[in-house]
């Protein structure tokens, strides 16, 4: 049996193990990774430890650290009051605000996972208050991210564009684009429909009419008794609704103190960072959350035990693993196997989900700086187009990335406040295996079969 075989079976193993004792994958992933680079490809510890995804390690605990303490001194409580008053109360909205949001951020040139660790943290804070689906909400937000993420002043957009003129395709940077987003754009649409999307809007019909109820017979009461009324503000439009039964606190989620406007402040310098002066988000979060643990201690002082720990460890070791299969030739092994058929049609397919499936575990924009060169000879035959082909595995290699084992999934998975990270982990790993089964064969269908460009 072959090492590349080998390796492929120990990490099903490793899914096997995890799914069905409770273990934290990371933790068996970093055992899978020191027992077949070192014991089956005979690689030394710093080719092991080359995999180890430092980058990401600093982004998810400086993200999750930063907006901890959002969370502490009440900013992201305020930001979701501004969200519903910004869009007048209307909830079914906010998810598709997230969606456009990311989408916007992406496209004007920011790093997919930069945009969204910035717009998730909000994103699944509002969705706890409101019991939104935080798969919905992450979705939302990562298919936003995903459907800007093509435009050709974009960071993917630039780079795929730039592998097929090297490659000396033919391209199309508009259709790559559109490709992308509508792909996204009906994922979306679909996600919205099955996970509750629609019944936002009845929730938000009943809990008016709750709420005129109640108005009206707690203003007969006092007028009866007193004769006075109290107030206090609406979340939905910042109004009194005149029920009296909750008396605005000093530090009401709809006022603002010195402690939110410096967190503010903190999150506004966050996205300037890193949209206008290209710094890395992790470090630039770590340094914010920092200064701002240093002046409020008080409210910053359990913000590190909330620093998702547990999701840092299992993204960290599974894509250690997946460095190890890179070094020792797993990847490319695989890639070779398929491009090597000869049906120019049933390797575009196969190309197509090895995009995706590897995507769901390491980096989109290797898997597509590896993936085209490869279609490169049967796309010379001219059996299949170029632009349909490359926009094909453009779009399987980033759709993925709602799997909690890429970064903008682990970042979906470690920004969600008040939930059972288990069990949330299994809805994304669930709903990332259907977008792999599914999402390459109909963009094949869509994009290749018909001989685009």
């Amino acid at each position: 049996m072959s090492a590349e075989l080998i390796s492929i079976l120990v990490l099903v193993v490793v899914f096997v193990i995890a799914t069905t004792r409770s273990i934290n994958m990371g933790a068996l992933a970093f055992a899978a990774a020191f027992g077949v680079g070192g014991l089956v490809a005979d690689l030394d510890t710093d080719k092991i430890f080359a995999g180890f995804p430092g980058d990401l390690f600093v982004v998810l605990v400086g993200v999750t650290y930063l907006f901890a303490i959002a969370r502490a001194n009440g900013t992201t409580d305020w930001l979701v009051h501004a969200s519903i008053r910004l869009v007048r109360g209307r909830v079914v909205l906010i998810p598709w605000v997230m969606f456009v949001l990311t989408g916007a951020l992406t496209a004007i040139g920011a790093v997919s996972p930069a945009a969204v660790a910035i717009v998730a943290p909000i994103a699944l804070s509002f969705a706890a208050r409101y019991s939104i689906s935080p798969l919905l909400m992450g979705a939302m937000v990562v298919h936003g991210a995903q459907g800007g993420g093509f435009s050709p002043i974009s960071i993917y957009g630039s780079i795929v564009n730039g592998i097929v003129e090297r490659e000396g395709l033919p391209g199309n940077e508009i259709a790559l684009f559109l490709a992308s987003l509508i792909v996204n754009l009906v994922i979306a649409a679909v996600v919205f429909v099955l996970f509750g999307g629609l019944k936002l809007s009845r929730a938000e019909e009943t809990d008016r009419d709750r709420q005129k109820t109640s108005e009206t017979t707690s203003g007969a009461t006092t007028r009866a008794t007193s004769g006075a009324t109290t107030g206090v503000p609406d979340e939905a439009s910042g109004e009194a609704t005149g029920d009296g039964e909750e008396p605005a606190p000093d530090d009401d989620t709809s006022r603002l103190n010195p402690a939110r406007i410096a967190t503010l402040a903190a999150l506004v310098a966050l996205v300037v960072a890193v949209l206008v002066f290209d710094l890395d988000a992790g470090l630039t979060s770590i340094t914010l959350a920092v200064l701002l643990s240093t002046v409020w201690a008080e409210d910053s002082r359990k913000a590190v035990s909330q620093i998702a720990w547990p999701t840092v460890l299992l993204i960290c070791g599974v894509l250690t693993y997946v460095g190890v299969l890179d070094e020792m030739g797993t990847i490319d092994w695989a890639g070779e196997g398929v491009s090597d058929i000869g049906v120019p049609l049933l390797s575009a397919v196969l190309l197509c989900y090895i995009g995706a499936l590897v995507s769901a575990f390491a980096s989109s924009v290797g898997i597509m700086g590896a993936l085209i060169p490869l279609a490169v000879p049967f796309l010379a035959q001219g059996e299949i187009g170029a632009i349909g082909m490359v926009a094909a595995l453009a779009v399987s290699a980033t759709v993925v990335d709602v799997s909690p084992f890429s970064t903008n999934g682990a970042l979906v998975l470690a920004a969600a406040p008040g939930v059972d990270r288990e069990r949330f982990f299994r809805q994304l790993m669930m709903y990332g295996g259907i977008v792999v089964a599914v999402v390459p064969a109909v963009v094949w269908l869509t994009l290749v079969v018909p001989d685009w460009g």
